[in-house]
């Protein structure tokens, strides 16, 4: 193997997604050279695109790793990769068919927009070396959902910036008990069950900010009208410098609490986000948030879809600083040792010199 191993991260991807940015981030700390062949090109112009960036930088890079979103690249990152003698690593991250069909419920489940879906997870991973996952619980989906071999999957949580999401003292002294939440109001966050559990708690000095739109905001705003309640505030979507100084100023930060399938089997962004602020962190006890975070040692978990046990464990940790204190600190320390881009690109750059020696 040669000092400084190449690759070429290939794709549709967004660069600014913060799956692609930390991996990339996190190689390039590791002293892998990252190539980047991408285009946001949204008509048949893009494969062109990737094919002479490709071209001009085949015979510099080891590897090819095809970013998130990739499955409709798939097809050309292989034909290029057997035409240059490369292999591929495909960051699949999520299921197209669960995200879709099962969560959103875009197309009814047995349409051909389905049978698409389905088709685009199920060829894509055929295509790939080697399958990157965000927990094994995802994995296991893949197995079972599309047949795909148990052995070609390789597992990196995900991450959060280390250098804008960081811990930082409070900016003023907090009148009420502060819930934090930031998100996208998709059904796996379950914002229902957090308005609900803010009606249980009206009477107890708790305020909840919620931050971010899309999806179901809409229903979020008609519910917390409908329950009359003073303690919710709705925050409109910010940059992450100015996101890091609303978590800071958090008692408590949330995770996800959606009933959905999904839910069971992948992470979120905001719990790692949160470890990373070293804020107590609450969020539903699911396989996936198992394989990371242990209860009452660097998170607080609660049952899934159920604001009265959330309602319960968000009066636990207001009543117990103790309790908050040492979630927060262990926590902190989990994510400096596992999940900042530096601990995950080096996971990652072990993975491709795996695959490399094969």
């Amino acid at each position: 193997m040669k000092e400084q191993l190449t690759v070429c991260y290939f794709g549709i991807y967004n660069r600014n997604y913060t799956r692609n940015r930390i991996l990339i981030q996190g190689l390039g700390e590791n002293g892998v050279e990252v190539i980047e062949c991408n285009t946001r090109e949204p008509s048949f112009k893009k494969y062109f695109q990737l094919i002479k960036q490709y071209w001009t930088i085949r015979q510099k890079c080891d590897l090819i790793v095809v970013g998130f979103p990739g499955h409709p690249i798939m097809p050309l990152a292989w034909l290029l990769a057997k035409l240059t003698g490369k292999k591929i690593i495909f960051d699949v991250f999520v299921s197209l068919y669960d995200s879709m069909i099962l969560d959103r419920k875009a197309h009814p489940r047995f349409s051909l927009a389905a049978l698409k879906y389905w088709f685009l997870d199920w060829f894509s991973c055929q295509l790939a070396d080697i399958i990157i996952s965000e927990v094994d619980t995802y994995a296991e989906y893949f197995v079972k959902t599309f047949g795909i071999k148990k052995e070609k999957f390789r597992r990196i949580f995900v991450g959060s910036d280390d250098t804008i999401l960081y811990p930082r003292p409070r900016k003023f002294p907090n009148k009420e008990f502060l819930i934090h939440f930031h998100g996208t109001y998709l059904a796996i966050q379950g914002i229902p069950y957090i308005i609900k559990a803010a009606k249980i708690l009206e009477k107890e000095n708790i305020r909840f900010k919620l931050i971010g739109k899309l999806e179901t905001y809409g229903q979020a705003m008609d519910l917390v009208k409908e329950l009359n309640l003073k303690n919710v505030e709705f925050v409109d979507f910010m940059p992450y410098e100015e996101l890091a100084d609303y978590m800071a100023q958090a008692d408590v930060c949330l995770g996800g609490f959606g009933s959905p399938d999904k839910a069971k089997r992948c992470g979120l962004f905001k719990v790692v986000e949160a470890l990373a602020m070293k804020r107590p962190l609450i969020t539903a006890d699911t396989p996936a948030i198992r394989e990371s975070l242990t209860d009452r040692e660097n998170c607080l978990l609660c049952r899934i879809a159920d604001e009265n046990d959330l309602a319960k464990k968000i009066l636990e940790l207001k009543n117990n600083p103790e309790l908050r204190e040492k979630i927060a600190t262990n926590g902190y320390k989990l994510f400096k040792q596992k999940l900042t881009p530096k601990a995950l690109g080096r996971e990652f750059k072990g993975i491709i010199e795996e695959l490399l020696n094969k």
